[in-house]
């Protein structure tokens, strides 16, 4: 959903490439205050229960999520692992910075950067940008079927949030 106006939400995740560097956006609304965000974003109990799709089981392996932290978690599907990692160059209030490498291709490391924005009336807009290393890797992202798990594990957010099971820190 592309708005027009401060008033219309992105219900659904907007999954954009931009088109003058290696760098995808995407922009999705929730119910919810900055600081559960972050939090979704930032404690590995309440992030492992939503991020990815509906048919792989998330684990953490490792998770310090403080400024000049790492991670790795690894999602599991009919038995197949696979497995990220990154490091977290900046947690601050309402901004994380985190490179992100899928395991498989791990010379392939992206720097993201998500940015949680209060719009009133209980709403936060997630911005968050992926610079890849190249156009190549880009585009390889977005055709690896990623849209299915960002659109599948903000709705599993979207239930979390709904439930109160996401207080804020």
């Amino acid at each position: 959903m592309t708005t027009s106006s401060s008033s219309e939400r992105y219900l659904d995740a907007a999954i954009e490439a931009d088109p003058t560097v290696p760098m995808i956006h995407i922009r999705r609304d929730f119910r919810a205050t900055p600081a559960q965000l972050m939090r979704a974003h930032t404690d590995p109990e309440v992030f492992a229960r939503w991020i990815g799709p509906d048919s792989v089981a998330m684990r953490i392996d490792h998770w310090d999520c403080r400024t000049l932290g790492s991670y790795r978690y690894v999602g599991e599907r009919d038995g197949e692992e696979f497995a990220f990692r990154g490091t977290f160059p900046e947690i601050s209030e309402h901004r994380l910075v985190q490179t992100f490498t899928w395991e498989g291709m791990p010379e392939a490391i992206a720097l993201e950067t998500m940015r949680f924005t209060d719009l009133g009336e209980g709403w936060t807009r997630l911005h968050a940008q992926s610079l890849c290393d190249s156009f190549e890797g880009r585009d390889s992202m977005l055709s690896s079927g990623m849209d299915v798990g960002v659109h599948e594990g903000y709705a599993k957010l979207d239930r979390l949030l709904a439930d109160g099971e996401v207080a804020a820190s």
